[in-house]
Formats: structure tokens, sequence, C-alpha cells
């Protein structure tokens, strides 16, 4: 005979293992337990970190884009440009669940090594050409040369490249805090052609990009008139050589 029960986080067994049934009943009783236990823990930890997924894995469900160039694969959003499928302007795949304001963003990305690509947050859409935004971009390029940075999409271009501070106000360039070397060393945090982590977190006039858990670069923009506080989400595959990028595991925490 087995007797479990659950109280207050803690399990009793009372058991008698004198026959072979028993033995059985209670291994399967078991690891019935474990796994309800796993998924239950799994939820609280979604539940308390507040990241929700945006991408099922499958489809492309609750985006917009150009399907010539995006697809849903082996659990990514992947975006390609092929010999026979070029393109001539950046196009986006637009996430459709709101415009968020303050937020935090989780996600993997890998690209190839001719690649262009970024993430677009608080952004316009951009109505001269098809799925076009316009807005800050955290940046990734297959040769690392600008992942991490923050370049803002058919706007005022670059507000701070890879280890850089700066501070934005009217009518004036970016006042950048940098060290020499800095850029350097952070690319060598970036994995070429292989699996990284992108953090973005927009929290007011403050926006910071993460790379696999560091801080690339950070933008504080005090310009009202060209700053948002709220926009468009949406991944890029830029104009260029045929190039792939995937994204999975994309998180959203408002």
């Amino acid at each position: 005979m087995v007797q479990i029960l659950i109280y207050e986080n803690t399990i009793f067994i009372n058991i008698n293992l004198n026959d072979m049934l028993t033995m059985k009943i209670f291994s399967s009783g078991l690891a019935l337990i474990i796994t309800l236990l796993s998924v239950s823990c799994t939820t609280a930890q979604h539940s308390k970190d507040g990241f929700k997924s945006i991408f099922d894995g499958k489809t492309l469900k609750g985006w917009r884009g150009d399907t010539t160039y995006w697809r849903a694969e082996n659990n990514s959003i992947v975006g390609e440009v092929t010999p026979t499928k070029t393109l001539k302007n950046n196009t986006f795949l637009i996430w459709q669940g709101g415009e968020p304001g303050d937020f935090e963003l989780k996600a993997e990305f890998r690209i190839t090594s001719e690649g262009n690509s970024g993430i677009n947050y608080r952004s316009e859409i951009f109505e001269a050409v098809p799925f076009a935004l316009k807005g800050y971009q955290a940046d990734i390029d297959g040769r690392n040369v600008y992942t991490g940075q923050n370049y803002e999409e058919r706007g005022r271009a670059f507000l701070a490249k890879r280890g850089e501070t700066s501070v934005l106000e009217t009518g004036s360039q970016p006042a950048i805090n940098t060290s020499p070397g800095r850029s350097d060393s952070l690319k060598n945090i970036i994995k070429a052609e292989n699996w990284n982590e992108i953090h973005i977190v927009a929290k007011g006039n403050k926006l910071k990009h993460f790379i696999n858990g560091v801080l690339m670069s950070e933008v504080t923009d005090n310009d009202p008139e060209k700053r948002k506080a709220k926009g468009w989400l949406g991944v890029q595959v830029h104009a260029g050589p045929p190039m792939k990028v995937e994204y999975r595991n994309i998180r959203l925490k408002q």
C-alpha cells in the first residue's frame, strides 16, 4: 500500500514494499510527482521573472512581414536573402502585439558572416517602403563590427557604438564617454556564427543593450523632439549580399 500526501510543498509518503505491484505503483507515482513539481517550478519561475514568449516557435502568427524573406523554421524566426531572392530595401518582421514603451526583451540570435540585421524598438512605420521601420535599433552583424551598438534606423544614425555611453541633447552631436580598446574587448564576448543572447532594456529615456550578459552600449536620450517613448518592435533583414539570420526564444517583459 502506498499513501502520498503533499502539504505546503512537502511530500509525505507511507509505503509498504512487500510486493512487486506496490513497487510498480510507487515508481509510477513518484515519477508523476516529480514531473508535476518540475512543471510547477518552471511555471512559477516564468511568472516570477515576468518574461513572456512572443514567438510560438512554429509559425509567424502575431508577426507581420514579407514572407519572401521571413519564415518559421526549427523553433526560430529565419530571415534570409538568397541570390534568387534579392533585397533592395531593409525589410522587417514586425510584432503585432502592441507598441512597447518601458520593457525588457531577451532573445537568442545567430547570423552568417555576411549578415546584417538588428532588433528595432520604439519605432514608427515608415510608409514609403513596405515593412520598414524608423527608430532605435539594437544592431547585429555577422562580422561583429556593429553588434551591440544603438543605431537609429532612418533617423540620427549612430547613437552609441559598442563600448560607448552617450547622452543625446537637442541640436547637438551625442556626448560620448568611452575608453580606448573597449569595443575590441567587448567583441571577444560575441560568438561569431553561433548563438548569442541579446538583452534590450528600455526604461524612460535610458536604453541599454547587452550581449551574453555584458553591457555593450548605453544611451540617455534627452532630445524631446526626436526621442520616442513607445513604438513598434521588429527584426530586420538588411539589403545587401545573400545572408541568413535566426532569432529564437524571444521573450518580452513590459
